[in-house]
C-alpha cells in the first residue's frame, strides 16, 4: 500500500512527509525489503571503524558516570540496529555485559536481531549512558516556508503556495533563518531532539546529521529524496526517503558543543594515514588490513564529504560535552 493515500489535496511538507515515511506503507515502515541501507550510505554502513569510535565514546561516558551497574547504550532512528550490533562486537566483555541497548525506530523488529537489544518506538523515559541519533533528525518531519508563505506539495510532489507563517513558526525563523527566500522550518527537530534528551538522567546525547547553521544556511533549502542508492526528486508518495539538512545549531541545548565528524572521529582515534610502507615488507596481511583500514577513516572524515557531518554532544549530569585532549 502506498502512503500516497494518506491525502488526497495539498498539504504542508509536514504532514506529507510523515505520511510519506511513517504512515500506512511509509518509506521506512514498510515490512521486508533492504531497509534504508538499501537506498543510501550512511557513515554506519561504511566502515566498522564508526562503530568502534562510538564503542570508544561509550566507554568514556561510562568513566564519566563512575561505571554504572547498568549503562543504556539508545540508538535513535536505529534502521535495522547495524550500529547497535557493531558498538557490541567492539566492547569488552565487562562493559557489554553491563550494556542496555536500545534500537529506537518505528518499523518493525527486524528477524534475527540480537536478542539483547531492546526494540522500542521511542526512547527509555530514564536512560543514563549514551543516547546517539546518526541521521535521524535530518528525516524529522518538517514544514517549508518561501516567501513568508507555507509551501503545500501534493502527493506527485508539485507545490503550491499555502498560508502565511504566523506564531511559534514565524519566530523559529526570524532566530534561527533570516533573510526570506526559501527556508526550512526546523522547530520540529528542535522539539524531537529536546524530547529525546529529556529521557537522559546522566550521560551524553550525540546527534550526527548532514547539517548546517546560522551564518550558512543555504539560500534554496536542502529538501531532497533518495531512493536505491540515487539521489531524486522529493516526491512524498512513499516511494522514497524524504530528507532534509538539520539546523543543527538550533537544536543545542545547555551546555552543547558543535563538531565536525572529521574532528569528532579524530579525537576517537579514527585516523586515515596510510600505514608505513616498511610493514608491507614484515606483515604483508597485516599491511593490507591497515591500508583498508585507513582508506575507510579517509572516507569517514573526508572534507565535502561525511567528514562535513556536524556533531552536537548535549551532556546530562556529567562534567563535559567531549573527551578532552
Amino acid at each position: 500500500m502506498s502512503a500516497q493515500g494518506g491525502y488526497a489535496t495539498p498539504v504542508r511538507w509536514r504532514s506529507a512527509m510523515e505520511t510519506a515515511l511513517y504512515g500506512p506503507g511509509g518509506f521506512y515502515v514498510r515490512p521486508g525489503g533492504p531497509g534504508p541501507a538499501g537506498h543510501f550510505r550512511t557513515s554506519v554502513h561504511a566502515s566498522r571503524l564508526y562503530a568502534g569510535a562510538v564503542a570508544r565514546l561509550l566507554r568514556w561516558v561510562d568513566a564519566q558516570l563512575g561505571h554504572p551497574a547498568a549503562l543504556d547504550l539508545v540508538d535513535v532512528g536505529a534502521g535495522r540496529a547495524e550500529l547497535l550490533a557493531g558498538v557490541l562486537a567492539e566492547l569488552p566483555a565487562e562493559v557489554a555485559a553491563r550494556v542496555r541497548p536500545y534500537a529506537v525506530e518505528r518499523a518493525e523488529r527486524p528477524a534475527g536481531l540480537d536478542p539483547r537489544i531492546r526494540w522500542v518506538a521511542a526512547p527509555p523515559e530514564r536512560a543514563t549512558g549514551l543516547l546517539f541519533a546518526n541521521e535521524w533528525l535530518d528525516n524529522v518531519p518538517l514544514d517549508i516556508a518561501e516567501d513568508g508563505r507555507y509551501v503545500l506539495v501534493a502527493p506527485d510532489g508539485t507545490e503550491s503556495p499555502g498560508g502565511p507563517v504566523e506564531g511559534a513558526d514565524l519566530g523559529w525563523l526570524e532566530r534561527w533563518w533570516p533573510g526570506g527566500g526559501r527556508a526550512e522550518i526546523g522547530r520540529a527537530r528542535d522539539e524531537a531532539w529536546a524530547a529525546a534528551v529529556a529521557g537522559v538522567e546522566r550521560g551524553l546525547a550525540v546527534a550526527v546529521d548532514y547539517a548546517h547553521t546560522r551564518e550558512a544556511r543555504p539560500p534554496y533549502g536542502t529538501l531532497t529524496g533518495f531512493r536505491g542508492g540515487r539521489e531524486v526528486p522529493p516526491v512524498p508518495d512513499g516511494s522514497c526517503d524524504v530528507t532534509a539538512h538539520v539546523a543543527l545549531d538550533a537544536c543545542a541545548g545547555p551546555g552543547s558543543v558543535l563538531l565536525t565528524q572529521r574532528e569528532a572521529l579524530t579525537a576517537l582515534g579514527v585516523s586515515g594515514a596510510r600505514p608505513a610502507l616498511a610493514l608491507a615488507s614484515t606483515d604483508p596481511a597485516g599491511y593490507v588490513r591497515a591500508l583498508a583500514s585507513a582508506g575507510e577513516a579517509a572516507e569517514l572524515t573526508a572534507r565535502g564529504g561525511l567528514g562535513d557531518f556536524l556533531w552536537l554532544c548535549q551532556p546530562v549530569g556529567i562534567g563535559a560535552a567531549w573527551p578532552a585532549g
